[in-house]
């Protein structure tokens, strides 16, 4: 881990195409609620890929308000995954960038998660909470951590078809 990324690495037992869906169809259900984890605080809030694909966007909708929290860069279902990411503090062109990748393995998927760019966000910037570039790609990566666990769990259930 360097003071720009941070990476998570889980196992699904699905296949990578399966696991993909379920990141990006299923995200509102396995990323957890709670102002730690969602950009407005707001608990009602459910997050999405829309319009799924390339050029769609990671919201956050309310009911009377969306929250634009990165745009697709790239959507390879079955392999690869790249979007945007900005907390709700950022300003206009702050952005970080999350990278997913889907790689079959014996009786599954490793999920591969990258969070970087983080060496472009100030050091003063409030997203860090006082910590320098280390401490808060650690914070980061436990942050993912947190979410990858609830992913693989959600992944495990059974799928309706």
């Amino acid at each position: 881990m360097t003071a720009d990324r941070a990476r998570v690495t889980t196992f699904v037992a699905v296949s990578p195409l399966d696991a993909f869906e379920v990141f990006t169809e299923e995200t509102d259900l396995w990323w957890k609620k709670g102002p730690r984890y969602r950009g407005l605080q707001n608990p009602r809030g459910v997050l999405h890929f829309e319009p799924p694909g390339p050029g769609g966007r990671l919201l956050e909708s309310f009911e009377n308000d969306v929250y634009e929290i990165g745009r697709v860069l790239l959507w390879e279902p079955g392999a690869r995954l790249v979007f945007q990411w900005r907390a709700s503090n950022f300003a206009p062109g702050e952005t970080t960038e999350v990278d997913v990748r889907f790689e079959p393995t014996f009786g599954g998927t490793r999920v591969v998660l990258e969070h970087r760019g983080w060496d472009a966000i100030r050091m003063d910037h409030p997203v860090r909470h006082g910590q320098d570039g280390a401490a808060t790609v650690a914070t980061i990566g436990r942050w993912w951590g947190d979410l990858v666990t609830r992913y693989r769990l959600h992944a495990a259930r059974p799928r309706s078809t």
